[in-house]
């Protein structure tokens, strides 16, 4: 956990200052992989893992950087110029300054501190969480007004453009607009979204991460955004009213020939499906539907998305097997990283068990386990009022 007096006293060394303290947490997504840059919908929920940062303003036009968790630092000027794809966390970091230039006037720099309790390359947005945190801090700094769509579109266009990864719009929207224990379904194309209370009752939701980074996701989710757009440009020409798969149905895939676009289709014309259907079950308190929804989802990650990966499929299929467990999937951009599932709390031990033995037998590698709570988007945060966040 992110423990903020030491958060502070570390800004405090470097710093002549006193720091303002901001946050904006991780994501696990239940439902709807995918499907967000394709128009479609998804359920995440921001996690209680974040990001904290600690600033203060400038009477310059630098920023400084200093990432605690891996004791490096980095700096630049809002008058320079900007600089891209370093394959680091220093692209977050520029990017989301520069994509908030765009957009709002920045006339002061400011000096950051940050440190991060979300796991790196789990697939739970630890990226999203680190530009939220910081565009959050820089507009608050700067005194001006925190338009949250407006950031979040910022955040996105970092990944685009200093990243590299086409992404869509789910994880900076998810950190910078969840509400506790809520999930929020998210129509990425009119950007609707509506809070669907979350009520687990005697249940709860774990994640496991198989401890896999995903160094294939960047290309292969580029890669799948493209087989993506060009099976629209193929139903386009029978069926012009479809501007993107969220217009598709699974009868209008019938035009597609049986090669790898229609698989790559039916994945995603199928998870918006899923997805709408998860969020009215939850809306509906039965969780025993959302259950089987997930390992639906999982199952078309798998066979028709082809996103998974021999770890994954492990843990979900371990998962099946014990009594308590509703459903289970992958969550994030697939290739490694973690699942989701939900289960009954009575089962969690036994779950929890089973997954590390079952997973060090198979891999040799102990899988982590953890308990999500559903937690508030990107806040400022008074760090006197406690030591550390949880």
């Amino acid at each position: 956990m992110c423990d903020l007096r030491h958060l502070k006293a570390k800004f405090n060394e470097i710093c002549d200052a006193e720091p303002r303290i901001f946050r904006a947490p991780g994501r696990v997504n239940l439902i709807g992989e995918h499907t967000d840059y394709n128009e479609g919908f998804v359920l995440p929920f921001a996690i209680d893992r974040e990001t904290l940062v600690a600033g203060a303003v400038r009477t310059d036009t630098k920023i400084n950087f200093y990432a605690l968790d891996v004791d490096e630092m980095f700096s630049l000027d809002l008058r320079g110029e900007a600089v891209k794809l370093r394959g680091n966390w220093r692209d977050y970091a520029e990017g989301i300054v520069r994509c908030l230039q765009k957009r709002f006037v920045l006339k002061r720099g400011a000096d950051f501190v940050f440190s991060t309790s979300i796991p790196i390359g789990g697939g739970l947005s630890s990226s999203a969480a680190l530009e939220v945190s910081i565009g959050f801090a820089l507009l608050a700094l700067n005194d001006l007004e925190i338009n949250r769509k407006e950031l979040a579109f910022a955040a996105q266009e970092a990944e685009h453009k200093f990243v590299g990864i086409r992404s869509g719009i789910m994880d900076q929207f998810a950190s910078a607009f969840a509400q506790e224990r809520h999930a929020l379904l998210l129509d990425c194309r009119s950007l609707e979204i509506e809070q669907i209370p979350l009520i687990l009752g005697d249940s709860v939701i774990a994640v496991c991460d198989s401890q896999v980074k995903h160094e294939l996701a960047s290309s292969e989710y580029n890669q799948r955004r493209r087989e993506c757009e060009k099976g629209v440009e193929i139903l386009q020409r029978q069926l012009p009213h479809i501007k993107s798969l969220r217009d598709a149905d699974a009868k209008d895939l019938e035009f597609l020939p049986e090669n790898i676009i229609k698989k790559r289709c039916r994945h995603v014309v199928s998870e918006n499906a899923r997805t709408l259907a998860a969020a009215e079950n939850l809306r509906q308190n039965n969780l025993e539907k959302v259950g089987r929804l997930m390992f639906a989802s999982h199952e078309s990650l798998r066979d028709d998305y082809e996103v998974s990966c021999a770890e994954l499929d492990f843990l979900v299929e371990t998962a099946r097997k014990i009594e308590g467990v509703f459903g289970a999937r992958m969550t994030g951009g697939g290739f490694g990283g973690c699942t989701v599932s939900l289960l009954k709390s009575t089962s969690f031990e036994k779950f929890a068990g089973e997954i590390k033995r079952n997973y060090l037998e198979r891999f040799g590698v102990e899988a982590e386990v953890y308990l999500f709570q559903p937690s508030d988007g990107a806040s400022e945060i008074d760090w006197s009022a406690s030591g550390s966040l949880a």
